[in-house]
């Protein structure tokens, strides 16, 4: 019996191949997996417990290591069984080339996740507030870096498989030129925010002023950038739009100078007029977060006394900016009812020649007198 056992696993074949031998390869194959598993695992517990009392290499390596592919890996393992197989020459070729795409692609994935996890520690390094920017040199640095990545894997998996890259990458270069002209507005938005990554005229978070549009930045994309305007809607601008228009960045204002004007009116009294600069710089400096510049009787207008006034806000607020201003304002009310300096307002003066009913007596007078001429 057991005679005949061992003879149907010898004699019986499938493709050339006996019972035996394949029942040998799957062991082989499924004892593989397990034991690469198993000791994966065992590393990466490991690096975790020395990531947990080093520095921030283990801590990579465990996540690195995170990324091992199970599909992958099953797939080398029944590789490591087909080796055990006598198989004819053109099939140990073909597993020789899945050998290397296996491991070309294992390769990508944990190339990948180390790129991440790069980029990510790089970000939060430099980034001031601890935490990672979200700015378009962040996922340009990714998308790029996985791009050329992925770009170099495919390559050498075609060039294993005997395909002839060369003429592919000239294939692609034509093909490339003729898809930069059709989306040629999108790369230029593209550029855009590699341009606003490079020279960081705003970031996240920054309050800018745009032409008519004002608001702080909420985003900043491959294409667009989000802003949250004032009225509390969000604006969406193509890069280059942005790039080639004039940019306010309020966020990176460390002072405030401002300039108001006044005028008094011409009947104010001179002594009242020469008190008017010293009154507007004891109201400027009562204020403490204010910084007296100067203050002028600037010229003669058509309708009143020109005052211009220059102070320095030593804080970037709007809010604190409008409290101040108000507070002046207030003062100068004040103080000017004090000494009789009264604020001029625009007047227009109309001449009249005649009254209407007297203009009316003298045209009817001219009437009759050419009435008796006649």
């Amino acid at each position: 019996m057991s005679d005949r056992i061992i003879t149907l696993f010898t004699d019986t074949t499938f493709f050339g191949i006996s019972i035996l031998n394949l029942l040998l390869a799957v062991t082989v194959a499924v004892m593989t997996f397990l034991v690469a598993r198993a000791a994966i695992s065992f590393v990466q517990r490991r690096v975790k417990h020395w990531s947990s009392h080093s520095g921030a290499l283990s801590h990579v390596v465990e996540k690195v290591l995170s990324g091992t592919s199970n599909s992958l890996l099953f797939l080398a393992s029944l590789l490591v069984g087909l080796s055990m197989l006598d198989l004819p020459e053109r099939w140990l070729s073909r597993v020789g080339s899945l050998w290397f795409v296996v491991a070309a692609l294992q390769i990508g994935l944990w190339a990948n996740r180390a790129i991440g996890l790069g980029l990510d520690r790089y970000f939060t390094r430099h980034n001031p507030d601890g935490s990672q920017q979200s700015s378009a040199l962040a996922t340009l640095s990714a998308w790029g870096a996985r791009v050329l990545l992925w770009s170099i894997v495919l390559l050498a998996m075609l060039s294993n498989l005997g395909v002839n890259i060369t003429a592919f990458v000239a294939s692609l270069g034509v093909g490339g030129i003729a898809v930069a002209l059709a989306v040629q507005n999108i790369l230029g938005d593209l550029f855009a925010s590699l341009s606003i990554a490079v020279d960081k005229p705003f970031e996240v978070g920054d309050f800018i002023v745009i032409g008519p549009l004002a608001g702080t930045v909420e985003h900043v994309g491959l294409k667009t950038t989000r802003i949250r305007s004032l009225g509390g809607e969000q604006i969406v601008m193509a890069n280059a739009s942005m790039i080639s228009s004039t940019i306010q960045n309020y966020k990176r204002l460390q002072e405030r100078r401002i300039v108001f004007e006044f005028g008094l009116s011409y009947d104010t009294p001179t002594e009242a007029v020469k008190k008017a600069p010293g009154i507007v710089e004891e109201a400027i400096k009562a204020q403490a977060q204010a910084r007296f510049d100067r203050a002028h009787l600037r010229g003669f207008g058509k309708e009143a006394l020109e005052f211009e006034c220059v102070y320095i806000v030593q804080d970037p607020g709007y809010n604190l900016y409008m409290d101040i201003q108000q507070a002046i304002n207030f003062k100068l009310l004040e103080r000017f009812s004090k000494i009789g300096a009264k604020f001029a307002v625009p007047v227009r003066a109309i001449k009249v020649t005649a009254l209407p009913q007297e203009a009316n007596v003298h045209a009817q007078g001219r009437d009759n007198m050419g009435m008796r001429g006649a």
